[in-house]
């Protein structure tokens, strides 16, 4: 072989080397961009934190829920849950905080996409005891994620609403609206 055909052998393989360790240099950083939105910055986590529903306040709910009667009770708690959502499951000591300290202050009523019963036992697991369970698609009620709670009033309005495992601040903002004996558009 001669010596201008090792000169470009060798020129090639420095070629390909070089290529090499971009691409590896390109991957590197996009792989550390993505890893530092997952799990660094907390808009890359939403679900786990709490955001304002979609349902807005004053949204009719009357004849969205078949069988809830929202004239019967001055106020109901909707709880938005499934049974796949694991931030519902960690969420299952404040419902059960809201049945004890404001429950005599409103009707809770769950309601989840899988059917009623299955709702009961999953609720019944946790130690949450509703007033009434039911099986609906949340978007009829306006609900894009779970766990969501809606403060309706007796003409089926909504009052109030919260989305996403709730910080220790905002479950307090939560009974406190619940205690209160009027409710405030």
């Amino acid at each position: 072989m001669s010596a201008e055909g090792e000169n470009s052998s060798a020129k090639r393989a420095t070629k390909l080397e070089t290529v090499a360790n971009l691409s590896t240099i390109l991957v590197s950083l996009l792989l550390s961009i993505v890893l530092v939105k997952v799990f660094l910055l907390p808009e890359g986590r939403p679900a786990a934190s709490a955001a304002r529903p979609q349902v807005a306040k004053g949204t009719n709910l009357k004849g969205s829920l078949p069988g809830v009667d929202w004239a019967k009770n001055k106020r109901t708690l909707v709880l938005a849950l499934s049974t796949q959502c694991h931030f519902c499951t960690e969420s299952a000591p404040f419902f059960k905080r809201i049945q004890k300290e404001a429950a005599k202050n409103v009707r809770m009523v769950a309601v989840l996409p899988q059917p009623a019963d299955d709702g009961r036992k999953y609720l019944e697991g946790e130690g949450v005891h509703v007033d009434d369970v039911k099986q609906a698609q949340l978007s009829a009620i306006g609900v894009t994620g779970t766990p969501t709670l809606l403060l309706v009033d007796s003409t089926g309005k909504v009052a109030d609403a919260w989305q996403g495992k709730l910080q220790p601040e905002q479950e307090e903002g939560v009974l406190a609206a619940l205690k209160k004996d009027v409710l405030n558009y």
